[in-house]
């Protein structure tokens, strides 16, 4: 895959925080050497986070994180501050950008806390070094200059030496393939698939089959009996999209492993067993209860919506009961899970291994199930097992 190719959630995140007009824009500017982010000397020019997936040497592939001042006013201002605390879940490497002549300040120093807490690998750069210098005290800290350059290059090296590379030998589903196996992918095409492209996991397991040089056949539900009737091989295994699984797990012969993008992928990014156990919460389910259904991207909702209409659908007929639910995508996760009896999320494909593992953290510490889509449907249609075969030829 090349870089310019590596999914988002695969990239290094890189965020820069500060107060406003402490140069949090010009640095990013100065850094990527492209004009990413707007500048101005009016305060809260930045309103809301701006992401940029781009390649930057040294580091390679990258996400840059440009945040909203921490020390924004009034009831707006707070809500954007809010803002740019939550980026913390998103970020390999924090650069908190400080104003040479006023030093670090309280909002500085409260981030910088929160940032040690989270243990994620910062450095502070004292901006506008052009105007006044800064002793530096330790490896952590680096003076500046976003208008001349001075030291934007050190800077540079520094994010790449704390940065933790996104390098893995991890495989979506070739672990378990051999050359010129067969696997069969069933994609439904309605209302709610994108038009002229495959999602983000379906590109992704084409290309990871393609990379064991075994097979790989696309189809429809619809067209999946004579798809199996027309190989001259049997298929080593069958990948369903969760919404299909019902259906296609009547159709697939029980000698040909069958589970779906959704498992494979917490698998692949290492949260299956958790996912599992979590499932079992929806056999607990009473009326009244309330499930956060979270989405890690923000997309454009479709009348039969698989997060807030299908799922849902098959739960209140699954379990009987008058369940009610919450919806929130993107970065917005909750503060506090203890609201919820559960909660389903997406598989996570547009998340970076640290926000995933951020959401699952926060629901182990509360006590609180926390499952998939693919996940959840498998339980419901009692094919769980049977989707999750593929672990026994690890």
């Amino acid at each position: 895959m090349s870089l310019n190719a590596t999914p988002s959630g695969e990239r290094v995140h890189i965020g820069f925080f500060g107060r406003r007009n402490a140069g949090k824009s010009s640095v990013v500017n100065a850094v990527t050497g492209q004009n990413l982010a707007i500048v101005s000397d009016v305060l809260g020019t930045t309103t809301d986070p701006v992401l940029k997936a781009m390649e930057l040497l040294p580091l390679g592939p990258v996400v840059i994180i440009d945040t909203p001042g921490i020390d924004d006013e009034g009831e707006l201002g707070a809500l954007r501050v809010r803002r740019s605390y939550q980026m913390l879940n998103k970020t390999d490497v924090a650069v908190l950008v400080v104003d040479s002549a006023v030093g670090l300040t309280d909002e500085d120093k409260k981030l910088l806390e929160k940032i040690r807490q989270k243990r994620i690998p910062y450095v502070i750069a004292y901006n506008k070094s052009d105007k006044q210098k800064t002793e530096t005290a330790d490896e952590h800290e680096i003076s500046v200059s976003a208008a001349t350059g001075e030291h934007i290059h050190e800077l540079k090296e520094l994010m790449a030496r704390l940065a933790k590379p996104v390098v893995s030998d991890k495989r979506i589903v070739s672990f378990m393939l051999d050359k010129e196996d067969i696997v069969v992918l069933v994609v439904p095409i309605d209302s709610a698939a994108p038009k002229g492209r495959l999602i983000l996991p379906q590109q992704q397991t084409i290309r990871d089959i393609i990379d064991a040089h075994a097979v790989c056949m696309v189809t429809q539900p619809e067209e999946l009996p004579q798809t199996l009737n027309a190989l001259a091989k049997k298929p080593k295994m069958v990948i369903t999209d969760s919404q299909a699984f019902g259906v296609v797990n009547k159709m697939v012969p029980q000698d040909i492993l069958l589970t779906s993008f959704s498992i494979l992928f917490a698998h692949y990014k290492g949260n299956l067993r958790l996912a599992m156990q979590g499932a079992a919460a929806l056999d607990t389910l009473t009326d009244g209860d309330t499930i956060l259904m979270a989405e890690g991207c923000t997309h454009h909702r479709q009348c039969d919506d698989i997060g807030t209409v299908k799922i849902p659908r098959l739960i209140r007929r699954y379990t009987g009961k008058d369940v009610q639910f919450v919806w929130t995508s993107g970065t917005e996760f909750p503060d506090s899970l203890r609201p919820y009896k559960m909660v389903i999320h997406c598989g996570g494909c547009m998340l970076g291994e640290r926000e995933m593992q951020y959401r699952l953290k926060c629901a182990e510490d509360e006590g609180i199930p926390i499952t998939n889509y693919g996940i959840a449907i498998a339980h419901m249609n009692g094919i769980l097992s049977r989707s999750t075969e593929f672990l026994a030829h690890i």
